[in-house]
């Protein structure tokens, strides 16, 4: 069973999980994060930013792969995956851009982008700690419903939700990329820890079916319930449909200060 961890704010929630990832490289000089893009994750980015400028350690060996990566956008486009992970994530924590991988979404290099990719994971070691962000479809990274609990990491055409929930970004809708390369939900849950954070209503939901409904792959985010070590994060409004919420207070209220999650 997933740990549910209920947080009185998003800032919070940023906290407790820049904590966890500090103590992880003091232990390990280079750790593998996987990193999530969108505005789900910042907060635990900048909250790891302000440790490291409050109390400096060598993260210059830390490494990170991206989730995922749109396709066809030109080098240096400011919502290219590259762009976001190097502005929210590897200046303000000082990390060495050449650690830092993500999936190659240029149209040249698909055939072989994704084998690439999965062989790059491979030679690192694997995934020490994967943040997660959810989609209001339940996707994680971009598998959208009906991808392969088994898949790896490969081309997929975003579904036209996804398309419009990231067409913020963008000048327009029409400008938001059909494509993507995604890390595979058989990838994701080779990583040692999966750290799932959700805030807001919107998003309650895609957690009760992730964390309480059937393993399916109508809702990708089921694939957590497969994993031996989950921890999901949340604000009050994004828990408010889970139905056992009083246990994971519980248990959370009960558990030993030195496991950590």
């Amino acid at each position: 069973m997933a740990e549910i961890v209920v947080v009185e704010n998003k800032r919070a929630g940023g906290e407790l999980v820049a904590s966890t990832i500090r103590r992880l490289i003091e232990a390990k000089a280079d750790t593998v994060l996987g990193l999530a893009t969108g505005s789900t994750p910042l907060p635990v980015y900048a909250a790891l930013a302000q440790s490291l400028r409050k109390d400096p350690m060598d993260v210059s060996r830390v490494r990170g792969f991206a989730l995922d990566e749109y396709v066809g956008l030109p080098a240096g486009h400011s919502e290219s995956y590259r762009t976001v992970i190097t502005r929210d994530v590897v200046r303000p924590l000082g990390l060495t851009p050449a650690n830092i991988y993500v999936p190659n979404g240029d149209t040249t290099s698909l055939e072989h982008a994704g084998s690439d990719y999965e062989r790059a994971l491979e030679a690192a070691g694997g995934v020490d700690l994967q943040i997660l962000g959810i989609g209001r479809t339940g996707h994680l990274g971009f598998n959208e419903p009906g991808s392969s609990f088994a898949s790896l990491t490969r081309v997929k055409t975003l579904a036209p939700k996804s398309r419009a929930d990231n067409a913020r970004f963008f000048a327009s809708p029409d400008d938001v990329p059909m494509h993507c390369i995604t890390q595979g939900l058989g990838t994701i849950r080779r990583a040692r820890h999966l750290v799932l954070l959700a805030f807001g209503a919107e998003k309650a939901a895609a957690i009760h079916a992730a964390v309480e409904g059937p393993v399916t792959a109508s809702q990708p985010g089921s694939a957590i319930q497969l994993h031996e070590h989950v921890t999901v994060v949340l604000d009050e409004p994004a828990a408010a449909e889970l139905s056992n919420l009083d246990y994971y207070r519980y248990i959370w209220a009960n558990k030993p200060v030195w496991q950590g999650i």
